[in-house]
């Protein structure tokens, strides 16, 4: 399986089947971003399968992305070999400004959805848009 799910996807898929608790999620195979890599656009037919997966995960988690009760991913990138540090990880996709003021009033704790927010926008400017964090220690050491 982990030539097709990468093999932090083989793993969790092999927790889940084994009965141990894991967060729900699903995996996009490495079939899928072969063939994007090299045609630079989706495989026929994955964003269907994406929104699908991504309605039964809200449903699962009875939460919504981008709503007053914010679902929130991690979206992690995996190879066949396991490759600790060299992969791409992106935390808490799903706030914004506004889903953040909502993870703050459900936690109680300002601090702490802030906290995770700036890790957010630090993560994705980074993976997604190649923007280091150097830029953004600057900014969060001289404010």
């Amino acid at each position: 399986m982990k030539n097709i799910l990468g093999s932090k996807g083989a793993n969790l898929s092999e927790m889940t089947n084994q009965g141990i608790p894991v967060p729900p999620g699903f995996i996009i195979s490495t079939q899928a971003c072969i063939e994007y890599y090299t045609n630079k656009t989706f495989p026929k037919g994955l964003a269907d399968e994406i929104k699908l997966n991504l309605d039964t995960l809200e449903n699962t988690a009875n939460k919504r992305l981008g709503s007053e009760n914010p679902l929130l991913l991690s979206v992690r990138s995996g190879a066949p070999v396991s490759m600790p540090g060299m992969m791409d990880t992106v935390l808490n996709l799903g706030l914004n400004d506004d889903t953040v003021k909502a993870l703050a009033d459900a936690t109680g704790n300002e601090r702490l959805a802030y906290d995770c927010y700036r890790r957010f926008l630090d993560m994705f400017a980074d993976v997604v848009l190649g923007i280091g964090h150097k830029n953004f220690e600057t900014i969060l050491w001289t404010t």
